[in-house]
């Protein structure tokens, strides 16, 4: 290209072939520019057309006196608020100002606080007469223009505030971003970055080995995806979680996040919820899109239950939450679009899996249902040695008895009955954490806190001592009741006295093993009939418990001679209806009435034949307030039967016990 063209193009703003594009210059706005003068502009009218020159202020005697009668004054304004203004020739600027006389603006003037009023009128009259000021006396009104300002604008700017208050809040408080308002239909999901250095991972969850085992292959998935797509396989796009409150179903899925090594979004099914319509499925599919820019990653649901709960049948079966329903439909259809190895998984928990809809539960959604149960003796004493990690304890504690003692306790539970004693420790001023400390924990968990304070007459508390020696008796002397740990007769919460016990945590119950227990619990109100001569309202929970479980057995177990191998279920689909008619209702009611019948008369035979050791227990409680397990072995002898927490402790120690002496043999070999 010559030379004459190049300065042609570069002359009609074209760029020479083969020359860099330069980057466009920034145009520069003039609106800061005006706002700017335009502030200056007020700023210098405000100060009076001055300048912005400092205004000198004098005193009013000897100064201000003192330049009146040199005849410095051209004028004096005289304002409402005991302040003036004199106004300086030009030719006496120099005199007051100095160096500063050049500075000054066309009506350079000095302000006074004068006092009195009257007392200035007369001054200037009076040097006015005299020929020593020869200006004019103004009087006017001194406005503030600053507050006139303000309170032109107030208003508006509250009006302003009131709006983005109000936008913010309905745009969830994320802000006046892209979208404003709209941004209501984004999801609200927690994202947990792989990279965060506090992450949960499998070391963090004691016990619950078969639902790790389950989520591992989770873990798997997401590690190595090609081990299983190779062979054909398909990763599972979801797995539920279905457990008790307190067993660690969250705590789980974030271990399955930190294993992994992956983004974690986590959120609850009542996010999905808001009073608008619509909402609900726009924020599910705001997530499942920033899931996909994520992958691989875990979703994880808490509470599916408040947006997967099943759809209804019609307006008969009363009615529907349409807004709901649109938002599981939109959930169905996400986690059915996914592509095969879109290496996203979606977990969620819940505690009531009956209630979801069944499309929710089929393959090609949720594929596996992991059951994370309560804990088991074993799983205890995992779980207490994880949360006794930060206390202090002493050498008292016990870790096998506390695992025995908290039967059906969940992860949670736990957590909170090793908090409980430290904060009864450090309340008795201890150093450390003793066995009673936890005890008293259990105590305060289950049963409440003492009331030893509660009036009770001597009768009441004899009446009280017999309930509860007769439930201690029976459990001693009937084979499959639970062993005793404790008795007391110091009110607690709602009851008036406790018999504590370390219940069996069998696999199944066999009848006589339930009928044992019936009789156990009946020995309070039997120990009454039969000691005191009448019986009180202190047996109601303990009639509460056996009829329940009477019912249960008859009704549900088959546990009856006239209705035998029957189980009358609970029909939850329709749950108005009863699956049997009015005479076997009545025949139930007869078996129930018949079963605890003879438990009660069982109950009182027992106490009849050892009626010396329950009056010598009711005494010792009567003394002490409260007995153990040693004290009732004083008095009855060692209890003939073997609980079955023990039998299983025992069968796990002799493989250790067995392998220590196989290694010591070995090293006395060796020597």
């Amino acid at each position: 290209m010559s030379e004459n063209n190049q300065n042609n193009n570069q002359r009609n703003g074209q760029r020479p072939m083969g020359e860099p594009k330069m980057p466009p210059m920034p145009k520069f706005k003039l609106n800061w520019l005006y706002i700017i003068i335009g502030v200056a502009l007020v700023v210098l009218w405000l100060n009076g057309g001055n300048g912005g020159a400092v205004v000198k202020e004098v005193a009013y005697d000897p100064q201000f006196k003192e330049y009146i009668n040199q005849g410095y004054a051209s004028r004096v304004v005289v304002y409402d608020d005991r302040t003036l203004n004199m106004y300086l020739k030009p030719t006496c600027v120099k005199e007051v100002y100095g160096p500063d006389a050049a500075k000054m603006g066309p009506h350079p003037y000095v302000t006074v606080q004068y006092g009195s009023e009257e007392s200035l009128e007369q001054f200037l009259e009076k040097e006015k007469a005299e020929g020593r000021f020869d200006g004019s006396i103004e009087y006017d009104k001194h406005e503030d223009y600053w507050g006139a300002l303000i309170g032109s604008l107030l208003p508006i700017i509250l009006l302003i505030a009131v709006w983005i208050f109000i936008m913010r809040r309905m745009s969830g408080g994320a802000g006046m971003g892209p979208g404003g308002v709209f941004s209501v239909g984004k999801s609200k999901a927690r994202l947990v970055d792989k990279d965060q250095p506090d992450r949960i991972t499998f070391k963090d969850v004691a016990g619950q080995k078969e639902a790790k085992q389950e989520v591992a292959e989770i873990v798997e998935f997401l590690k190595n995806p090609n081990k299983f797509t190779e062979l054909g396989g398909k990763i599972p796009k979801g797995a539920l979680l279905v457990g008790p409150p307190g067993t660690g179903k969250t705590l789980l899925a974030k271990a399955v996040a930190g294993e992994a090594d992956v983004p974690f979004f986590s959120l609850s099914g009542s996010d999905f919820v808001e009073m608008f319509v619509g909402v609900g499925a726009s924020r599910v599919r705001d997530l499942f899109r920033q899931a996909k820019e994520k992958a691989p990653c875990i979703i994880f649901i808490d509470e599916i239950d408040a947006v997967g709960r099943a759809r209804s049948h019609g307006a008969t079966m009363g009615g529907g939450n349409d807004e709901r329903e649109s938002t599981l439909n939109q959930l169905l259809t996400e986690m059915d679009g996914f592509g095969t190895n879109s290496g996203v998984i979606i977990l969620a928990a819940t505690n009531r899996a009956d209630i979801l809809d069944k499309a929710l539960l089929r393959a090609g959604r949720f594929d596996r249902q992991i059951h994370v149960d309560l804990p088991d003796l074993n799983e205890r004493k995992e779980v207490f040695a994880v949360h006794l990690r930060p206390v202090k304890v002493d050498d008292t504690v016990d870790v096998d008895l506390l695992a025995r003692q908290t039967p059906g306790f969940s992860g949670a539970d736990i957590a909170n009955v090793c908090n409980e004693a430290a904060l009864i420790a450090a309340r008795h001023d201890k150093k450390s954490v003793s066995k009673q400390d936890f005890h008293d924990a259990i105590d305060r968990i289950i049963g409440g806190l003492e009331k030893k304070t509660k009036v009770m007459t001597t009768d009441e508390k004899r009446t009280i001592a017999l309930h509860e020696a007769g439930h201690a008796t029976l459990s001693w002397f009937l084979e499959y009741a639970n062993p005793l740990i404790k008795v007391t007769i110091v009110p607690r919460g709602r009851a008036l006295g406790a018999a504590w016990y370390m219940p069996e945590e069998r696999q199944i119950t066999t009848k006589e093993q339930m009928l044992d227990e019936m009789c156990a619990t009946l020995g309070g109100r039997a120990a009454e009939e039969l000691f005191v001569g009448r019986i009180s309202t202190g047996a109601m929970n303990d009639l509460e418990r056996v009829t329940k479980q009477a019912y249960g057995m008859i009704a549900y177990a088959g546990m009856s001679d006239r209705l035998p191998n029957l189980c009358y279920y609970n029909n939850n689909e329709y749950s108005f209806q009863r699956p049997y008619s009015e005479s076997t209702a009545q025949l139930i009611d007869e078996e129930v009435k018949l079963m605890v019948n003879e438990q009660y008369a069982r109950a009182k035979q027992l106490l009849d034949e050892h009626r010396e050791g329950h009056a010598a227990l009711a005494d010792l409680l009567m003394t002490r307030e409260v007995i153990f397990a040693e004290d009732v072995e004083k008095i009855f002898g060692k209890r003939p039967w073997t609980s079955r927490s023990e039998e299983i402790m025992a069968a796990e120690e002799a493989p250790n016990e067995k392998a220590e002496r196989v290694e010591e043999g070995e090293v006395s070999a060796e020597l």
